[in-house]
């Protein structure tokens, strides 16, 4: 009876403890911003065809599926994706579901922000289909970011291709990041993930130079803050 009292909490611990994949499937039929550079592979070595490995070489965008914006990406004296700070990337975070609104507004963040949330992922819906693109999608408002920015926040992130509407030129959301020192992920996958707390884990690659980077972002279950 101990050891089966053992086993159990033993799973149950597993159980709490499961990986919550929040990437898209990164393949040729993966959308992209239109005008960048989709994905392509190609095949050097082919065990199929009688080589001794599977070699292979990607040529693509580097804001590709779930990724993280580098500052100098949106601002000309913003920090290149080596040069960004890891910390931001992986801790506690709040997982907010807003309704179907075309801008993310401070209203829809207090919540996050009074239980002291230092990452905030947004569920919003409204870009249902990783490999079609659609330019509709919802985006932050500067006064949401800056809210966020104000109280502490470190890194927000969305299911969407950009924080700024497909139409911005002075992009206001990105240069609200820059001017509080917050970190972004885009591109997110959230229409499984129910709103609360989690731990997020999605580290961008030590790229010189870019002004991105794709991560394999993962959420883990935690008790709430």
């Amino acid at each position: 009876m101990k050891q089966n009292n053992h086993i159990h909490t033993s799973h149950r611990i597993h159980d709490e403890n499961t990986i919550i994949d929040i990437s898209p499937l990164i393949s040729d039929r993966l959308a992209v911003w239109p005008g960048d550079t989709p994905l392509r592979r190609d095949i050097l070595c082919d065990i199929s065809k009688g080589a001794n490995i599977d070699l292979s070489t990607i040529h693509s965008t580097v804001h590709l599926g779930a990724h993280a914006d580098a500052p100098r990406h949106y601002h000309p004296s913003g920090r290149t994706m080596e040069a960004a700070p890891l910390h931001a990337y992986i801790g506690p975070c709040v997982v907010v579901s807003v309704p179907r609104v075309p801008l993310i507004l401070p209203i829809h963040c207090e919540q996050a922000i009074k239980v002291g949330a230092k990452r905030i992922l947004f569920k919003t819906g409204s870009y249902p289909d990783a490999d079609r693109f659609n330019e509709d999608f919802t985006a932050f408002h500067a006064d949401a970011v800056a809210a966020m920015g104000e109280a502490g926040v470190i890194l927000i992130g969305i299911d969407t291709p950009s924080v700024d509407p497909f139409h911005s030129k002075d992009l206001p959301a990105h240069q609200k990041l820059f001017a509080h020192s917050m970190a972004n992920l885009e591109g997110l996958v959230l229409d499984h993930v129910d709103a609360g707390t989690y731990e997020l884990i999605a580290l961008p690659l030590k790229l010189k130079g870019f002004d991105a980077s794709p991560v394999r972002a993962v959420l883990r279950r935690m008790p709430s803050l």
